[in-house]
């Protein structure tokens, strides 16, 4: 089973932010000319994560990052020593990996989603691997 592997640079701006990564992973499929297969999205970091979400109104993903405030506040009596607990378990609830099929070279996504890297605990320098299975 052939594999083709990359790690993606990405620089997020703020605490928290979702970046929608879906045109670079498919920048990705298209540079190895992968017709069909799946796609692994793995985040390596303890206060970031993945998702896939709706891409066509940003509301969606604001109301994603307020909800997830409101039951996960960045202050709360939390001990971890580095301040950053919210971010923590933010992450943990998202999750560090996605699996998205590729059929006829494209990401089979719905209409209008998109993958997102999440940030909880930025602005910082952050990478994300993509690893494809055909």
């Amino acid at each position: 089973m052939p594999i083709h592997f990359t790690e993606l640079p990405l620089q997020t701006h703020k605490r928290i932010e979702f970046v929608d990564i879906t045109q670079k992973i498919q920048n990705f499929i298209d540079s190895k000319e992968t017709n069909e297969g799946v796609c692994h999205v793995f985040v390596p970091h303890t206060t970031a994560a993945v998702t896939i979400n709706e891409n066509a109104d940003p509301h969606v993903v604001r109301d994603i990052i307020y909800k997830l405030g409101e039951l996960v506040p960045e202050k709360s009596g939390y001990q971890h020593i580095e301040g950053n607990s919210d971010a923590h378990i933010k992450a943990s609830l998202l999750g560090a990996w996605e699996i998205i099929t590729i059929k006829n070279r494209k990401l089979v996504l719905g209409r209008w989603q998109g993958i997102y890297f999440c940030e909880f605990d930025g602005p910082r320098h952050r990478k994300f691997y993509l690893t494809i299975y055909i």
